[in-house]
């Protein structure tokens, strides 16, 4: 695969959305509080066309976007990919129905997406997940129908065992109990993509994904208090009904649409990391430029200048493997599960070692409240825990290592 490089409109748009991002999405993001969804900023996101580009560009587009996003407003890139990791989903599962009513909102800036995965016992097994489709009808007991425990209301007992299937006209339903926790944009979206186990004991086979409207009977939620003050709480499913209607893709094959969404989506949380690392850097340079030290300036020190050029070093690396990535998305190769994993460990684990770095070198300063690295230090954590955590990573990447080796032989 050739090397990265940006064209020409590539370096403009990126500089356009950097000042677009200081400019005009920061004062909002200011304005928000801490915590809850800003729906202003998600609308200005909207405003400016950057939301529908969510449906209508690539990987590496959405990398792009990430990154200029990231280097200048970091709520406001989290805010975007909130927006396209929730709806991802559907624009690429959903129904015509489910995307006439959902997509154009998301687009604008009207509705808020969520991605429910992740549960209390669930996080990097996301497998394991316990959240119930149970079958049954949103009436109650009806002539020949039999309480089975545990599997809701079924026609015949040993039908339990399996999933309803989905007929035409919507009527096969299920109720969805149990919880989930971690979720982004939670529980203030208007719409949330909920996996949830159809199939008991059948693994990652068993799981289907429903798109579920936030305003379900049933369906509660709390805010959680984060190191990163961004919308992130817990949901509470009490029998929520859903139908055929509901389902994203087929039953029983949800992890399909949870694992191609993630594959999209992980190299682009590289470029995240990566915008905020070369926001770090810059910072860096500008700072031991300026500051005397020594009887010099602090870049003056050959230990300033070498540690300097190994964040430059890193992030750049970092940088061409988000990018390799995205390009092989596009580009439909085989590899992209193994190049995503790859791309989003490098880039943040190095965001993380940058920032750290910039911290360390601008002294005391950068720990104040409010300071540009204060900021990062706390932005920067989360991203090598969500979407897989980094061994989670590093799991996905040796086990198609050695799948490529038996497939060779």
């Amino acid at each position: 695969m050739p090397a990265f490089s940006l064209d020409p409109p590539q370096t403009a748009w990126c500089a356009e959305l950097r000042t677009l991002a200081a400019e005009r999405l920061r004062p909002l993001a200011e304005k928000g509080e801490p915590g809850h969804v800003n729906r202003a900023l998600v609308a200005e996101l909207g405003q400016l066309g950057l939301l529908e580009r969510l449906f209508t560009s690539g990987a590496v587009d959405l990398c792009l976007m990430r990154e200029s996003l990231a280097y200048a407003c970091t709520e406001a890139e989290t805010a975007l990919a909130l927006q396209g990791l929730g709806a991802h989903p559907v624009h690429a599962h959903g129904t015509p129905a489910q995307r006439d009513r959902w997509l154009p909102r998301v687009a604008e800036g009207t509705a808020i997406a969520a991605f429910a995965l992740s549960e209390p016992a669930a996080g990097s097994d996301a497998a394991a997940l316990e959240l119930r489709a149970e079958a049954g009808l949103e009436e109650g007991p009806g002539e020949g129908l039999e309480e089975v425990p545990g599997e809701g209301l079924v026609t015949d007992p040993l039908a339990a065992e399996s999933a309803p299937a989905a007929e035409p006209d919507g009527t096969a339903r299920w109720r969805l109990t149990g919880e989930k926790c971690w979720i982004s944009n939670a529980p203030e979206a208007d719409f949330y993509t909920v996996f949830a186990r159809t199939t008991p004991g059948a693994g990652a086979r068993g799981v289907t994904a429903f798109l579920v409207p936030a305003d379900r009977p049933g369906l509660g939620g709390t805010s959680l208090d984060m190191l990163s003050p961004h919308p992130i709480g817990a949901l509470t499913f009490d029998a929520v009904p859903v139908t055929a209607d509901d389902v994203l893709g087929e039953i029983d094959r949800g992890f399909r649409v949870a694992m191609g969404t993630l594959n999209l989506f992980r190299p682009s949380v590289g470029a995240f990391a990566v915008g905020m690392a070369r926001a770090a850097l810059d910072a860096t340079l500008a700072h031991t430029a300026e500051r005397d030290a020594f009887g010099g300036k602090l870049k003056d020190l050959q230990t300033v200048a070498h540690q300097v050029a190994e964040m430059a070093l890193r992030t750049e690396a970092a940088r061409l493997m988000v990018y390799a990535a995205a390009t092989a998305y596009d580009e439909g190769a085989e590899d992209v599960p193994k190049r995503a994993a790859m791309a989003k460990l490098l880039a943040t684990e190095t965001a993380q070692y940058v920032v750290d770095q910039a911290v360390q070198l601008h002294g005391a300063r950068a720990l104040c409240r409010g300071h540009l690295l204060e900021h990062l230090y706390r932005e920067v954590r989360a991203p090598r825990v969500y979407e897989g955590a980094s061994e989670v990573q590093r799991g996905i990447i040796a086990k198609e290592l050695y799948t490529g080796r038996e497939a060779a032989q």
